[in-house]
């Protein structure tokens, strides 16, 4: 059994800090973290080792949108730029489209063995039009029993799933079939009321996309989808901390408001800029522009976000004041969770050896996947 060791000034284990440590692997997953002194053989890595990230919501990368390039190539091109940042785990994410294209990106996923990928996330088409942000009008439309059906088939064939869903768009029953397939049901670009949302959470959704963005907001007396989300502990919440799509106080009021055990975790929601240089792209035959920080439509629509989760990560602990523990917690642990993947989001022992190394000012080094080095980070600085 093949034993490697990189020491390293800080090593963060998914739950606190250890300095001047050691950790060691032993194919492919983490065997135990040590004192460096206790260890002189090994190398040396400079800055801080600290789990991969994971991202349950990335659209795009490289110049790839999942929309326009459904295939493992177009996958392990969107995989490959978010391992560079650090991102050592993604949900591929569709946004709604027709048919054909969801049914090539199921194929994608089903047959990709791209590094880094964990599975897809189908957001849309069955949402509610009132709310659908960027997402094409056209295309949305309630779930039929043929929808059904051809979602839990590709639940047997990819290896995780989310899909996100508008309490207007589905039944409870379609909800529990979803989830007893094994599906992770995530609630989005709805205007449903609490109590909708609620009787959702009870049929087996257990997830609520990109919080506050395309849904009913938190009211004294009609609290909505955001105000049910916060208030029902059994549900997971994504946040896009990008200063752009959530204020810095409505942020910190959901991050206290569902402190404990998690429940909260960071997307980024990343379009095919992420690692270059394109002015724009398009989705769905319409134009997509990138200004300052920003994607939106010609109108101004918020269009996702223009960042890697490393740049959540940091703009959560610089602009909100979190600790950088809970902020790594926040796109390692937490999403890890979400998932329910026990191995992964920390160094604990038996823990898939997927981790980074960060320098002081919280910008990417080195990248490892399941103990292999993939690569010279090139994260975003923002």
């Amino acid at each position: 059994m093949e034993q490697t060791v990189f020491h390293a000034e800080r090593i963060f284990d998914g739950d606190a800090w250890h300095d001047d440590a050691a950790l060691i692997l032993r194919d492919g997953k983490v065997d135990a973290i040590e004192a460096s002194a206790s260890l002189p053989e090994g190398k040396r890595v400079p800055g801080w080792i600290v789990p991969g990230l994971i991202d349950l919501q990335v659209n795009g990368g490289g110049g790839v949108l999942l929309n326009n390039d459904p295939t493992p190539s177009g996958i392990a091109q969107i995989c490959a730029s978010h391992m560079a940042c650090g991102t050592t785990g993604i949900m591929a994410t569709l946004i709604t489209d027709t048919p054909e294209v969801t049914a090539r990106a199921v194929e994608a996923a089903a047959s990709s063995d791209a590094t880094g990928l964990i599975g897809l996330h189908l957001e849309g088409p069955h949402l509610d039009a009132s709310r659908k942000g960027t997402h094409d009008p056209a295309l949305i439309r309630p779930m039929t029993a043929h929808d059904l059906g051809l979602l839990v088939a590709a639940a047997k064939r990819v290896p995780h799933l989310i899909v996100t869903v508008a309490p207007e768009a589905i039944t409870p029953q379609q909800v529990a079939a979803l989830a007893d397939a094994g599906i992770t049901v995530s609630l989005g670009h709805s205007d449903c009321d609490a109590a909708a949302a609620g009787t959702a959470f009870d049929a087996g959704a257990r997830m609520v996309t990109h919080l506050f963005n395309a849904m009913s907001q938190l009211a004294h007396r009609a609290p909505g989808l955001v105000g049910a989300a916060l208030d029902d502990g059994r549900v997971w919440a994504g946040l896009i901390a990008d200063g752009f799509h959530v204020d810095d106080a409505a942020m910190r009021v959901a991050l206290r408001g569902k402190a404990g055990p998690g429940r909260m975790f960071l997307v980024s929601d990343a379009m095919s800029t992420i690692g270059t240089d394109l002015e724009g792209f398009s989705l769905n035959g319409r134009r997509i522009y990138r200004k300052d920080g920003r994607l939106t439509l010609a109108d101004g629509t918020l269009a996702g976000a223009d960042i890697a989760l490393i740049d959540a990560v940091r703009y959560v602990h610089r602009s909100l004041g979190l600790p950088l523990a809970e902020a790594l917690q926040l796109a390692s642990l937490f999403p890890a969770e979400a998932m329910r993947l026990p191995d992964r989001g920390h160094l604990r022992p038996g823990a898939r050896a997927d981790f980074l190394t960060l320098t002081p000012d919280i910008a990417v080094g080195e990248v490892w996947s399941r103990g292999r080095r993939v690569g010279q980070g090139s994260g975003q600085i923002t």
